[in-house]
């Protein structure tokens, strides 16, 4: 019987081991109806089947992102974007060019600058001044962890010299202790009384901005880190998916991890409940579930909140009274871990500092003694320290490693700004992707984004070789820690669609499962290690439809049609 696609003359990776050669994929009414050797393929083309010729290029599972903020990456991209500052004195240009070319907006919002472009990894409120001295500027760094601040902005907050910290932040004082400029983690939040809320439009317009470019990417499924709540800037994007599924215009599965509010207690367990109980009866749950509960365990190392068991350093390498903040009381922290787990609901821990870690797997570790083995998939994102002691606790625990990757090398984030703050052992701990693999940890992968780039392929490189592309260095915490490349695409596949327990139909190239997939070429089994970062995205695909193909892909609006074949070049990047 013949079929809508047949994909042939390439290797497939169905989603762990090595890829399978030799084979042809067939899909039907979106889904994948038989994996075959080529010499059979022709057998299943019929006048309307489309004929995808590899060229020898990889097809695999969607990508899938454990740990995102896409509509928050979204609305950045409409807003006043610094990722691609190269310097600070390029982010300074692009926030004058920006605020000239929107005269009318009241706030100059937006994010994406870098720590290692300022001194300090703390940007001055002068810098902004003199380039927007009559209107508000509030622009969130990176990693979303700090936020920097005109002088208009910080006047309209009330913000002066005799603001105490808060108890979960910091503000960069000037040497009288007027506020200079930039405000770590929860000081961030002592503008939310003053900055314009975002819009249920801009949210939704977000939204699909951010799909168009996670679906170049490869990426057909995704954990959204913050629903529910609002935090950094990023509003509760709840509304643009329920309007994205009302409109049709989702195409991606997502799960929501409800934002755990630090500053709250045991009460937010009931409304979390209820609230994933109220999008579960909209049936909709192929598309978009509530089903997972975000905790911010701690801060990030480069502006010294993450939580460490052992002290910070100063400039001059001397222990200081510093280990970081836990957000949430450890106690607190095991007694919701206890109830959310009771109530068959998934914990997503942002744990980025070995103390923080050691504390979200002792929450695991409670819920496991208080209600036996459960099904939750609780994971852990970002894990930068871990201690040797508690690699081998994830598989213990049956607690998932979110890993990202792209953060795992030297660069001047970590080699400036970090690492000279850290204990002298602490840059053998970093990222031990290697040391939880071979202890049994299971595997998930996301990017953060928009705190860092979401292409799953250039986080595979650095999972790889531990070095990014262009770095002059020695593996970051030494070679052990690699992973092999297929054991890293099953993170970003199979790993990942576990952690959406969605793995009974995504996440594997298998008769049955949806046609929910990506082509990459060159086919990266085929690159030595070194230039992996050769690879992109050719084509992706979802429930057997074309939802993206590269431009310089041969078009395939029409091509396919009576059995013609689709040729996916190889990139000349």
């Amino acid at each position: 019987m013949a079929v809508d696609v047949l994909f042939t003359s390439g290797s497939v990776f169905t989603g762990s081991g090595s890829p399978l050669h030799g084979k042809a994929v067939a899909v039907s009414g979106g889904r994948i109806t038989a994996i075959l050797p080529e010499a059979e393929a022709s057998a299943l083309i019929g006048a309307r089947t489309r004929v995808v010729d590899l060229g020898g290029a990889l097809l695999a599972p969607g990508f899938q992102d454990a740990h995102i903020h896409p509509v928050g990456g979204g609305v950045e991209l409409l807003q006043c974007d610094l990722t691609e500052a190269e310097d600070a004195a390029d982010a300074v240009a692009r926030v004058a060019a920006y605020a000239a070319a929107n005269p009318d907006e009241p706030w100059i919002l937006g994010g994406g600058w870098s720590m290692d472009h300022f001194a300090g990894g703390a940007p001055q409120r002068a810098l902004l001044d003199d380039v927007v001295p009559d209107r508000p500027v509030l622009l969130m760094s990176r990693d979303h962890h700090s936020s920097w601040a005109n002088s208009c902005a910080i006047r309209l907050a009330g913000i002066d010299a005799s603001t105490p910290d808060p108890a979960d932040g910091r503000i960069e004082r000037e040497p009288g202790g007027s506020p200079a400029g930039t405000f770590h983690e929860g000081a961030g939040e002592l503008f939310a009384g003053v900055r314009p809320a975002g819009s249920e439009e801009l949210s939704y317009r977000g939204l699909l901005r951010a799909q168009e470019l996670l679906l170049s990417m490869g990426i057909t499924g995704w954990q959204d880190a913050l629903v529910a709540g609002s935090s950094a800037g990023i509003s509760d994007p709840t509304g643009a998916y329920l309007r994205a599924v009302e409109e049709g215009t989702l195409r991606v599965h997502v799960v929501g991890a409800q934002w755990w509010e630090r500053s709250g207690g045991l009460e937010q367990v009931d409304r979390m409940v209820r609230r994933r109980e109220e999008i579960a009866r909209r049936g909709i749950e192929d598309q978009l579930s509530f089903g997972t509960v975000k905790i911010m365990v701690d801060g990030v190392a480069e502006n010294q909140t993450a939580a460490m068991l052992a002290p910070y350093r100063d400039a001059h390498g001397h222990d200081t009274a510093n280990r970081g903040i836990s957000f949430v009381d450890p106690g607190l922290l095991r007694s919701a871990v206890v109830a959310l787990d009771a109530e068959g609901m998934q914990v997503h821990f942002h744990a980025l500092g070995d103390r923080a870690v050691r504390e979200a797997l002792d929450a695991i570790e409670a819920a496991r003694a208080a209600n036996g083995a459960s099904d939750g998939r609780h994971h852990l994102a970002h894990l930068q320290v871990v201690a040797e002691a508690d690699t081998a606790r994830f598989a213990e625990l049956d607690a998932v490693a979110n890993l990202q990757a792209l953060w795992a090398t030297h660069e001047d984030q970590i080699d400036v700004l970090t690492l000279p703050f850290l204990q002298r052992d602490a840059e053998a701990r970093q990222y031990p992707f290697g040391d939880l693999l071979r202890h049994g940890a299971r595997l998930a992968a996301g990017s953060d984004w928009p705190v860092s780039s979401p292409d799953p392929l250039a986080a595979i490189h650095v999972a790889v070789t531990r070095v990014a592309p262009g770095i002059d260095a020695e593996p970051l915490g030494g070679a052990h820690q690699r992973l092999d490349l297929a054991t890293a695409l099953a993170a970003y596949t199979s790993g990942s669609a576990y952690v959406n327990h969605r793995e009974h139909d995504t996440g594997h190239v298998r008769e049955g499962y949806l046609a929910n997939l990506v082509v990459i070429s060159p086919d990266p089994f085929t690159l030595a290690d070194a230039d992996l970062h050769l690879a992109s995205v050719a084509s992706t695909w979802i429930q057997g439809d074309a939802v993206y193909e590269r431009p310089d892909a041969e078009s395939t609006a029409d091509a396919g049609a009576f059995g013609e074949p689709i040729d996916i070049p190889t990139p000349t990047r």
